[in-house]
């Protein structure tokens, strides 16, 4: 391998990369042993499969060649931040879509778990307590989906045989293959309606703390809230509020902040179900998104335009 070649940084993952475009040199970094190669080589970086900023950013200020970033979630807010304090413009792109079928299938989890009283049952399973209860059913309840993109409408799609009702979102007015998409505009009339919310939005500037107080105060009393997108979508203050006056329910895969620390009062708030952010990760993921970069290679080594650009 020549010290002057173009380098391209892929996952430990990845599998051999002798089928990918020449005239690239290609090395696997899983995040935690030496560097692979000169990081001032590097042209095209593909992180680690990790959640863990520290570690993808940890070789970027020394990338002094970087061209293009490939991003192995869809969420990118942090990264894209890291990037900006670079002294050189860098195209980061997403992995939209990619997740989008097994953070649905969480999504949908969270819901029945949640609507059918699973941790309550689990909470009796471990005492040995046989204590029936009535519990919600999905069937024919209104949805709202807040972030009608690629996970939004995967969740539809697995929410069809239930029979439900459900009113579309995003940050602009437009019609979809099942129905309009209202504008985020409308969110404080419409959330009052909703007998499940489910957040699938990205984080940005306009959608930080979305759901403040004042919105969550307008969400239909007794209704779930659901967030498989971004923690700091919600004010974690505001829904504990919610959550101990017993007024909402929440489901959530993310987190403000996040990891949780082990004392904080959302892990003990009554009628919170919390998993660790795990919704994009089922074995499925790895082949869709070693496609993606593949895709993306062939693109970049012929000059092509990226697929899923976010900033540039």
């Amino acid at each position: 391998m020549s010290a002057s070649s173009p380098q391209v940084w892929l996952p430990a993952h990845f599998a051999s990369p002798a089928d990918l475009p020449p005239g690239l040199d290609y090395a696997r970094w899983n995040g935690r042993s030496a560097f692979p190669s000169d990081p001032a080589e590097v042209v095209f970086y593909a992180p680690p499969l990790t959640q863990d900023i520290d570690i993808i950013s940890k070789p970027l200020h020394r990338m002094t060649r970087l061209r293009a970033v490939q991003a192995l979630s869809a969420g990118t807010d942090e990264l894209r931040a890291e990037l900006d304090r670079l002294p050189r413009p860098v195209t980061l792109c997403n992995a939209r879509g990619v997740p989008a079928p097994s953070t649905a299938e969480l999504a949908l989890t969270l819901t029945l778990a949640s609507l059918r009283g699973i941790p309550e049952s689990l909470r009796a399973q471990d005492r040995g307590a046989w204590s029936p209860r009535f519990f919600p059913s999905l069937y024919e309840r209104s949805v709202l989906i807040v972030g009608y993109g690629a996970v939004g409408s995967a969740l539809e799609d697995l929410l069809a045989p239930f029979g439900c009702a459900v009113t579309r979102v995003a940050s602009e007015e437009r019609d979809s293959r099942r129905g309009p998409v209202h504008s985020v505009t409308h969110l404080p009339r419409l959330v009052a309606d909703a007998d499940v919310v489910v957040l699938s939005l990205p984080l940005t500037p306009r959608t930080r703390r979305l759901f403040d107080a004042g919105l969550l105060a307008r969400v239909k009393d007794g209704a779930l809230l659901v967030n498989v997108s971004r923690g700091a979508v919600v004010d974690t203050d505001a829904l504990l509020k919610e959550a101990h006056d017993g007024r909402l329910r929440a489901a959530l895969d993310v987190t403000d902040p996040e990891p949780l620390p082990p004392a904080h009062p959302l892990w003990a708030a009554p009628g919170v179900l919390i998993t660790p952010h795990v919704g994009a990760f089922t074995p499925s993921l790895w082949p869709r998104l070693e496609a993606l970069v593949r895709r993306q290679l062939a693109r970049f080594a012929a000059g092509e335009e990226l697929e899923n650009v976010v900033s540039r």
